[in-house]
């Protein structure tokens, strides 16, 4: 049944190819390599002194481009120490209290802790709260330059409020 489908919808793909000339007039000829053809779009983008894109030296850097990436990189690191803590907790022996006294023995002083806390809620946060402009966004809100800088300064205070809170309990 399978090799009769495939055959009739070849049959049909053959007789309207004509119609779609269109669409692969401009393909690659069959004749070449997926390599030649890369080789050929970077000698072309050398002798026409092109630089790479997306290549960030040619960019200005900006508040939302610099969110956009730390929030990328909040969202993997997050999902990684996640994904460790959760992997440690199964796989180490003993429990949580006897983790925490041992911590709790290393008699670290009260600024290195609240320095760690601050560290550690400080990616939930932001994470949390540039999430929540995105989805804004998606609602399409808040697409204006104006917009999209007084929501990011919103995001960063909100973000460094909330850590320092968490810090502090």
């Amino acid at each position: 049944m399978a090799l009769l489908l495939r055959t009739v919808a070849r049959q049909g793909l053959y007789s309207s190819r004509s119609q779609f000339g269109v669409l692969y007039r401009h393909a690659v000829p069959m004749g070449t390599t997926a390599k030649e053809e890369m080789n050929k779009f970077w000698a072309k983008n050398t002798r026409l002194n092109r630089p790479m894109s997306p290549h960030l030296t040619i960019y200005r850097w900006s508040i939302p481009m610099m969110m956009s990436i730390t929030h990328r990189g909040t969202g993997v690191g997050l999902s990684a120490g996640i994904s460790a803590f959760a992997i440690a907790a199964l796989v180490l022996p003993g429990d949580y209290p006897q983790y925490l006294d041992m911590i709790h023995s290393w008699s670290f002083g009260p600024a290195l802790i609240t320095a760690t806390k601050f560290a550690l809620a400080f990616p939930v946060a932001y994470h949390t709260y540039n999430g929540i402009r995105h989805l804004i966004w998606d609602v399409g809100k808040g697409f204006k330059i104006p917009e999209v800088y007084r929501s990011g300064y919103v995001v960063i205070a909100l973000s460094v409020l909330t850590s320092v809170a968490l810090a502090a309990i």
